[in-house]
């Protein structure tokens, strides 16, 4: 059973948590080399284990806050856009596409704003599976293209922008499908909703 918590609890400090990784994320990424690369990804690997322990706990203690509804997102997008954005113009080469964090980025302020229009129209759109897998996709590619450089023996050598691309490729095809998919849901929401208040004014 959802019970409504404390404003301050364990799930809301966590995303506040991550929201406090975030400058020493972008000292990190100030420094293209490798050390600094190792560290950037430690720290948003942190990160991300506090997003799963967020919900982990929010869905297990069923507890729910307006904040904690706001934060959590907030956390996540600014975590993704900024180590997105700040690897533009680390100076590493080969380095990560400007258009591909234009898109990616851009999908999420398009998303974030038409969920405040639909929340001033009283329509609410359940999150979809295609928007979690993004989000997965997401953190696996930032891991990759923060660490960046190859690591291992020369038999079994990971090369870390090489499959960071990859997850970045599928991420970026998930992003612009999901958020495809989420105005057309979020429109014929809106349009659902004044057609049913229309209709119930005549009515009236």
């Amino acid at each position: 059973m959802k019970t409504v918590a404390p404003v301050w609890n364990l799930p809301n400090a966590l995303s506040l948590f991550r929201i406090a990784l975030i400058p020493l994320l972008l000292t990190c990424l100030t420094d293209p080399g490798r050390t600094a690369g190792a560290i950037a990804g430690g720290i948003f690997f942190i990160a991300s284990l506090s997003d799963f322990f967020d919900g982990y706990l929010a869905r297990r203690q069923g507890i729910t806050t307006t904040l904690g509804e706001y934060l959590d997102p907030l956390a996540d997008k600014l975590m993704v856009a900024t180590a997105l954005i700040m690897l533009i113009g680390i100076g590493r080469d080969p380095g990560v596409p400007a258009w591909m964090v234009v898109v990616i980025v851009g999908r999420e302020l398009a998303v974030t704003g038409l969920r405040a229009i639909a929340s001033s129209e009283g329509v609410s759109v359940a999150a979809e599976e295609l928007g979690k897998y993004k989000m997965i996709f997401q953190i696996f590619a930032l891991h990759g293209l923060l660490i960046h450089y190859s690591y291992g023996p020369a038999f079994f050598r990971i090369d870390f922008y090489a499959a960071g691309m990859l997850f970045l490729w599928i991420a970026l095809v998930l992003s612009v499908w999901s958020g495809a998919d989420f105005h057309v849901r979020i429109i014929r929401a809106i349009v659902a909703g004044r057609r049913a208040r229309d209709g119930t004014s005549a009515a009236g």
